[in-house]
Parts: structure tokens; sequence; C-alpha cells
């Protein structure tokens, strides 16, 4: 099947055909991760811009592992360390990288739509790392992935997306993306954390109260608190927080005897999850989703660079 893409960047904009040629392109990077000697010579010669300007651990360092991996040359470029400090535009900045000649950017910004403004200024591939509280379509991805491989398929799974539903950028590509792959979407939150039409995420059902919900899903999703990104004081306390919507192993009773744990990292425990939850290990899934980041991120920048019209990998 051919991959027809040439950014990554709105989730919307891929089939379930173009995500499940992801998912199962990431399943053969995972034996190229297990060998003794990691390293393809796949995309060789490429060369990949990460444009981080705003603080990343998991992404950026999985990205950099996914490009070396591949054999990309990686310039990593962002923050303090860039010319946007001394007042240059990113116009200007995104013209001078380009002038280089350039094969991508990965980009991550807390403005919105700063990826979408960055495919006008130059003609290499764009990845979206994540953009203010819009999308972050490879960590959809690589929940796609995790979920897959625990369950085996995604059609008419029940997941329940628990947490900071109006901050994050997570839910912006994850319900979707759950969505075209046909699986079945619970948002779960108290109202002051709900944006204020959850239905144009994709959500098929809303809820307040954890406890009446976690008895149906086959997947609880648990969202970090955006506690940088929070106007206000929308919930009395992080303690407060916990006790009405924190997975506990108190709540272990409620769920299914196989539903499954996420978590996009990092994990504020004690608030979103205890460490029973966290640490689970029928149930928790969230170190497997950050070993499936590099995988699937291997896979978009295969595929995005020029894989092989069947998938296969070199």
């Amino acid at each position: 099947m051919a991959f027809n893409h040439k950014h990554l960047i709105d989730i919307t904009e891929y089939s379930a055909d173009d995500i499940m040629l992801i998912l199962e392109t990431a399943t053969k990077f995972k034996e190229v991760n297990e060998r003794k000697i990691k390293k393809l010579p796949t995309l060789k010669g490429f060369t990949v811009v990460n444009m981080f300007n705003e603080p990343s651990t998991r992404t950026r360092s999985s990205f950099e592992i996914a490009e070396k991996r591949l054999s990309c040359d990686s310039l990593n470029f962002g923050g303090s360390s860039t010319s946007s400090v001394k007042g240059e535009s990113l116009d200007d900045t995104v013209e001078t990288l380009s002038s280089y000649k350039i094969d991508m950017v990965i980009v991550r910004d807390k403005r919105a739509g700063v990826p979408y403004k960055i495919t006008q200024k130059t003609n290499a591939h764009v990845i979206d790392a994540g953009d203010g509280k819009h999308q972050h379509p490879t960590q959809a991805l690589l929940d796609l992935y995790s979920i897959w491989q625990h369950k085996g398929d995604i059609d008419k799974l029940h997941v329940g997306v628990v947490g900071d539903i109006g901050h994050s950028r997570v839910c912006g590509s994850l319900i979707p993306a759950l969505k075209i792959m046909g699986a079945e979407v619970t948002v779960i939150a108290p109202p002051t954390l709900m944006p204020a039409r959850p239905d144009i995420l994709g959500a098929d059902h809303v809820c307040h109260n954890i406890d009446e919900c976690l008895g149906d899903l086959d997947v609880v999703y648990m969202l970090r608190i955006q506690r940088e990104r929070l106007e206000g004081a929308p919930y009395p306390s992080l303690r407060e927080y916990n006790r009405l919507f924190g997975l506990t192993q108190e709540r272990e009773r409620l769920m299914k005897p196989d539903a499954i744990v996420c978590h996009p990292g990092p994990i504020n425990r004690g608030v979103e999850l205890d460490d029973y939850m966290a640490d689970h290990a029928e149930r928790s899934v969230i170190l497997d989703q950050v070993y499936a980041g590099i995988l699937t991120r291997m896979a978009a920048l295969y595929l995005l660079l020029g894989g092989s019209e069947d998938g296969s990998v070199a």
C-alpha cells in the first residue's frame, strides 16, 4: 500500500489504513531494536532538524534515538540556543534552516499551529512533536501501537480518557485516532477540566464520575495534569483530584479483569495514579508506551522520507 503523506501534523488526515501501515512498520522495527547492533543504513544521508522550542524528555529523546538507529544526520535546535532569543522571526529561522537543504523538521512548540506554519516556509517534511493545546500525533501513534500489541485489535474497544481533557494536546490526536481505528471513547473529568465542546474531539460519551465508568472500559488512559498550562484553580487541590479521579489500588476492583492502564508520562504519582497502579505488572503498559515511542517514530521517519510502498523495512 502506498504511503502518500508529506507531513505528520494532523492525525485526522490519516486513514485507518495509513495508521495501520505505520503500526505494522513499527512492528518490523521492533526486531531491529532487539538486535545487539540496532543501527540500519536505511535513511543514511537524510538530514533531520529537531526544533524543540519547549522542554521535552521522552519525545525528544525517542526521536533522537529513532533518527540515530536509521542513520539520519541530526541537528538539535531550539530553546535558548536559537536566534529567536535575538528577535529573529520563526519564518526567518525556518528559511535559514531550509537553506541547508534539510529533509525534515520535527517541531515542538508551546504555540498551536507552528508546525503547519513551518510547512508554508520549507519544502522539508514536517512532524508535529506537540504544539500548544492542539495535537501530538506521534504520541497517539505510540499509544495505538501499545494498545494494539496488548489487545490484538483496536476496533470495538472501549477506551476511557481520564483527566485534563481541556488542556491536553494528547487528546487532540489520541481521541480522533481511536475513532479512526473504530474504538468507542469516553472522556472522564470534572467539568472544570472539560473543554466547552468535548464532542468536537469525537468522544462518544462524557462522564464526570470515574467510579461509574471504570467497569465498562477495556483501556484506561490517564492524562497528566497539565499544571504548567492551567489557568485559575480548576480543582481544590491535587489531593482532592486524586481522591475523586485518581486511579488507585482501591479502584482496581471496579475495573474489568483484563483492562489495561496507559499514561503519556511523566506521571504525577499520587495524583493521576498511585504507585500500585503505575507499576502494576499485569495492567500498566506505561513503559511499553515509552518503547513504542521509538518504534513508531522510526516508522514515521521511514515512511515520510521515502520508505518502500509496501512498508517493508530495508
